[in-house]
């Protein structure tokens, strides 16, 4: 895989045409963008066709959380849209995670497209003040927390999970590489934390083992966005070669 298909960026705009402007801005140095729900819940599928237009890889970040039923048969519905990855959340259940995974392995024997299945562990605004106050767990710490639903991810069949970059080197050491990590919070040195709680740069994230990191604002807000993304895309290379 290289370098820059395994950074994404968030097109975490209002509009279609804000989107295509920085995928034209970017031109052939980003490969994959993230959808997520500000933009899909305004524009729909005009944004997916869009990125195809551009021959691009889709994430499509929408986090489905429901009962199985309803998750698969909305994984289902995303599947026609011809996407590369998508997210659920872990916190859904082994049950739905599970029926997902068939899912895709139905689609997969039936020599179908697809795509990449990420498990939402915990979301890095969050923190263990949260786990104490609002789940009252008092005995485990955010890295517990994310590396029991990693494995229950990785049990039900899910491609990969998606982490903080404080818990890649726990999820490495229990889960070894067969499961995939995609890394948000990711800030380059010298950018603002903005509301991530739990962040790092791309050179230590891409050192402690994870596959696709995303970076959002330190791009979207850069005056220079290509120079931002080939400083970054040089902190994941040397953080590679230190891994």
């Amino acid at each position: 895989m290289k370098i820059n298909d395994r950074l994404i960026v968030p097109l975490d705009v209002e509009k279609l045409n804000e989107a295509e402007s920085i995928v034209n801005e970017l031109e052939e140095n980003i490969t994959t963008y993230k959808v997520g729900l500000q933009l899909y819940t305004r524009e729909g599928q005009r944004v997916i066709k869009m990125l195809k237009k551009y021959e691009k890889k889709i994430f499509l970040d929408l986090k489905f959380h429901d009962i199985p039923n309803t998750v698969v048969g909305a994984v289902k519905s995303a599947l026609e849209l011809g996407i590369d990855m998508l997210t659920i959340h872990a916190m859904g259940g082994f049950d739905m995670m599970e029926g997902v995974a068939k899912l895709l392995w139905q689609r997969r024997n039936d020599g179908k497209h697809s795509p990449t299945v990420f498990a939402v562990t915990l979301l890095t605004s969050l923190d263990s003040a949260f786990l104490m106050d609002v789940i009252g767990t008092t005995n485990r710490s955010v890295e517990d927390e994310v590396v029991i639903l990693a494995g229950a991810a990785q049990s039900a069949g899910i491609n990969g999970v998606v982490a903080a970059p404080q818990e890649i080197k726990s999820i490495r050491k229990k889960y070894g590489k067969e499961l995939l990590i995609l890394t948000p919070g990711i800030r380059p040195a010298g950018s603002d934390k903005n509301d991530q709680q739990r962040i790092a740069t791309p050179f230590s994230a891409i050192k402690d083992g994870a596959d696709y990191i995303v970076v959002g604002r330190p791009i979207l807000q850069s005056e220079n966005k290509i120079k931002t993304v080939k400083n970054i895309l040089k902190e994941m290379r040397d953080g590679l070669k230190n891994s």
